[in-house]
């Protein structure tokens, strides 16, 4: 079977996890520090124009499948929970604001998952307020990972620290919105369930 080019496309998202990784922990002595930031923070950037470019491609082309569907999202999980984990390691944000947005992102997949299931999935479908929460992560974490004064006033690691406090709560807000809009939902199966006892 030929791999469609949009899942392709996920697919080279995934694989520049461990490329992302690499470039982080490579020794001062092999890499110097500012041209690894840059480094790490063009693969990051590498991975965010695939993911829109595969969304993109995949509904110009008509090229959706649901393999590609259910990789889309996985794949944008783990390259965000991998940088995320990278930079608390380096001391670049806070452990607590990694085990928000990663909670954040099991918790609203497996409500979408259980969504589907129940035929209503459309009713958590992305709202705005989670593509502006996203649009924060991914100049956040972007930010951190160069970690450089790129302009004499204008210093990274500033930037990505404001765009993460606003990634947080936006994550915050989103989960809650998500989870407002599926409560008639859980309450309606509840009822079902308590029924057929």
């Amino acid at each position: 079977m030929i791999l469609k080019l949009p899942t392709a496309l996920t697919w080279m998202r995934i694989l520049l996890i461990p490329v992302l990784v690499i470039v982080c922990y490579l020794p001062d002595s092999w890499i110097l520090p500012e041209i690894r930031n840059w480094v790490a923070a063009g693969v990051f950037v590498l991975a965010a124009v695939t993911d829109w470019l595969d969304g993109y491609l995949a509904r110009a082309l008509g090229a959706t499948s649901r393999f590609g569907a259910f990789l889309d999202p996985v794949a944008d999980k783990l390259v965000v929970a991998t940088a995320l984990i990278i930079l608390v390691n380096l001391e670049r944000t806070e452990a607590v604001f990694a085990m928000i947005i990663i909670g954040r992102e099991i918790t609203i997949s497996a409500l979408r998952e259980w969504m589907a299931q129940l035929g209503h999935i459309k009713s958590v479908a992305v709202a705005m307020v989670g593509k502006v929460k996203t649009a924060a992560q991914m100049v956040a974490i972007t930010a951190l990972l160069l970690y450089e004064q790129v302009l004499p006033y204008i210093s990274t690691v500033w930037v990505g620290t404001i765009a993460m406090w606003i990634a947080v709560v936006l994550t915050i807000w989103s989960m809650f919105h998500y989870l407002r809009l599926a409560l008639p939902f859980i309450r309606e199966q509840e009822q079902k369930d308590s029924e057929t006892k």
